[in-house]
């Protein structure tokens, strides 16, 4: 089990910015197209993480054109170009799965000062 634990540990990254469920990032992701490959953003809110070490992951939110659309980005992913923080929130909830029903001013969470 710590032969496992060691090879894991060499798997994480160093450069994971320090986030939390609530906040408002950026996720820059590598796209393959063939053999091109470009960085395409995805910014939401943070509704969700989970795991732990090299597994864990998150979940970003956000409505496009009235649609909502959720992606689930595995934290330590080679495909992870960057993450970054654009608005810290304050929330009560380590899950934030309500905001799912709420549209409008109700889905907006408080900035934190």
């Amino acid at each position: 089990m710590d032969a496992l634990k060691i090879i894991e540990a060499g798997q994480l990254k160093e450069n994971v910015p320090e986030f939390a469920v609530g906040d408002t990032v950026r996720v820059h992701v590598k796209i393959r197209e063939g053999e091109r490959e470009r960085i395409q953003a995805f910014e939401g809110t943070v509704i969700a993480r989970k795991g732990s070490g090299v597994s864990e992951t998150f979940t970003v939110r956000r409505v496009s054109y009235g649609v909502g659309v959720e992606r689930v980005f595995p934290l330590h992913s080679p495909n992870v170009a960057n993450v970054e923080v654009v608005r810290r929130g304050r929330v009560r909830r380590a899950k934030l799965y309500y905001l799912r029903d709420r549209v409008g001013k109700a889905a907006k969470i408080k900035e934190q000062i």
